[in-house]
């Protein structure tokens, strides 16, 4: 299933927690060979797990980790403005943008859980009144994004190949919603029923509202 935690209630869900930092240092560091940190405890983090973002966590039957993505919006720090701004036209800040982050799948899921994973974005989309998000990404993703039918608009890149970095955009399309429902054989009903379990429909939309 789906889960919706910020960064201040991962306490509650420490295995959860813990395969997600875990997994991010082997994705990041061990397989892409990506200059990150990595603590004691084997936990990738950067500054931006310390302004209590917003996870998206597949949590597998078995109640661990299956992947995970961050969000915070670009009213704030984020990436993108702080660390590529070389790759857009100018800085991206609005309350209706958010930053996407650390995309990351757990050793041996499958492209269901990408998708789901990108349906729980489509969530915080209609929830949070967002209009776009905002990320970057490298070559590998680009044919993951295709196969899930979310394909961002390209702002800008650098490097060739494999090499590649992105800066992309996407926008929430109603059509793109149900065929990555369809990829990650979920309803829309339950992806809903996910959505509101955790923040509960009227928070939703009061956070809309005062955004």
């Amino acid at each position: 299933m789906l889960r919706y935690i910020y960064a201040d209630q991962l306490g509650n869900y420490p295995r959860l927690a813990n395969e997600m930092f875990t997994h991010r240092a082997d994705q990041f560091r061990t397989r892409l060979g990506w200059d990150v940190s990595v603590d004691a405890r084997g936990h990738e983090r950067d500054e931006y797990d310390d302004l209590n973002p917003l996870y998206v966590i597949w949590e597998t039957a078995e109640g661990g980790h299956g992947g995970s993505t961050r969000f915070l919006p670009t009213t704030g720090p984020v990436m993108v403005n702080d660390h590529f701004s070389h790759l857009t036209s100018s800085p991206i800040r609005s309350p209706n943008i958010w930053e996407c982050t650390r995309f990351c799948m757990a050793p041996g899921q499958g492209a269901n859980v990408a998708a789901a994973l990108m349906l729980g974005g489509g969530e915080l989309m209609n929830g949070f009144d967002v209009r776009h998000f905002v990320g970057v990404f490298d070559a590998r993703m680009v044919r993951i994004y295709s196969r899930v039918g979310s394909s961002p608009e390209v702002l800008g890149s650098i490097g060739e190949g494999r090499e590649q970095i992105s800066v992309g955009l996407w926008e929430f399309q109603k059509e793109a919603q149900l065929r990555v429902a369809q990829r990650a054989g979920i309803s829309p009903e339950i992806s809903k029923a996910w959505f509101e379990r955790a923040f509960g429909l009227k928070l939703a939309m009061e956070f809309a509202a005062t955004a």
